[in-house]
């Protein structure tokens, strides 16, 4: 990976706090770009707009999907835009080209009646106690928040202390926001905290292991479960669930958490504050259910609409 891609990502994470993924999602991206130029015996530096689309022509026959092809023209116009404003280029080469535009699939999502299994599945999943009031307190905060997983993992063990009602998040870049907790996740938080606590201290009394910052501490580089490990996790209790593992992801529950509000009566601006949506038009993909359930009420409730 050449200079200008490092020095773009440190750029981003200094200005923009950009997170690790966001980070990690340039380098992958702008690594793979710069590649292309190689063989093409060109550089960052002096590609310009037509070797770009050409590019997206190549990222199209090797099979991409739209959003991935989406995403990488976002990156290179980001890495372009930067070195524009930075007097590394004198011109953006990538400033007209147009993308390939999003699809508008409808997310996939679990119903209320595989949720409840699921979370009856975290409960007797795991090899000893530990590991079941754990998984148990993972899936009963991420349904009723709606963290994105990288939130959750990540969680500091100080923002869930005093058995709060709401726990205050640190979403993408730095926004702060508020996410409630349900009963059964309080409750499930207050037996993995207790549980946790007398963990970290025998630990701390026999092996002089430091204090864990996190809820969920782990001895991953991290210091705190990774996404990769909560991802396979997940995939475990579906099967203990008896639902197939391809159906259930960690955003899969998040898109849940989403769609069960709206279908039971929740303002689609009150979803987008829950979830960390910097613009409506993201939360706008939900809509669909909030169309049934208007369409449900006209038929029960208009007078020319009953029998």
């Amino acid at each position: 990976m050449s200079r200008e891609i490092e020095n773009f990502i440190t750029a981003q994470a200094a200005e923009r706090a950009a997170s690790e993924n966001t980070q990690a999602g340039y380098r992958r991206d702008l690594t793979d770009f710069e590649a292309y130029l190689g063989s093409q015996n060109d550089t960052l530096m002096t590609a310009d707009r037509a070797r770009i689309e050409r590019y997206l022509v190549h990222c199209d026959a090797q099979g991409f999907s739209i959003a991935t092809r989406a995403r990488r023209l976002s990156a290179i116009k980001s890495f372009y835009r930067y070195a524009f404003e930075d007097g590394l280029r004198g011109d953006h080469p990538g400033l007209q080209i147009r993308g390939p535009g999003r699809s508008k699939r409808l997310p996939k999502t679990l119903s209320e009646a595989d949720v409840e299994r699921l979370l009856n599945a975290a409960a007797a999943h795991g090899r000893n106690r530990s590991d079941r009031l754990r998984n148990t307190c993972l899936l009963e905060i991420l349904y009723a928040s709606g963290m994105r997983v990288t939130e959750l993992v990540s969680l500091p063990v100080a923002a869930t202390r005093g058995d709060p009602r709401m726990l205050l998040i640190k979403g993408k870049g730095n926004k702060e926001r508020m996410v409630p907790l349900s009963d059964p996740a309080r409750e499930a938080l207050a037996d993995w905290l207790e549980h946790r606590d007398s963990l970290q201290e025998l630990a701390l009394r026999e092996h002089g292991t430091p204090l864990s910052p996190y809820l969920f501490a782990s001895r991953a580089k991290q210091g705190h479960m990774t996404r990769n490990r909560f991802y396979l996790l997940i995939k475990e209790i579906a099967v203990t669930a008896g639902i197939s593992a391809d159906l259930v992801t960690p955003h899969r529950l998040r898109h849940a958490f989403a769609t069960h509000l709206l279908a039971n009566g929740a303002d689609l601006r009150v979803i987008q504050t829950l979830l960390g949506h910097a613009d409506l038009s993201s939360t706008e993909i939900y809509t669909h259910v909030l169309e049934e359930r208007l369409h449900a009420l006209v038929l029960e409730h208009h007078p020319l609409a009953k029998p």
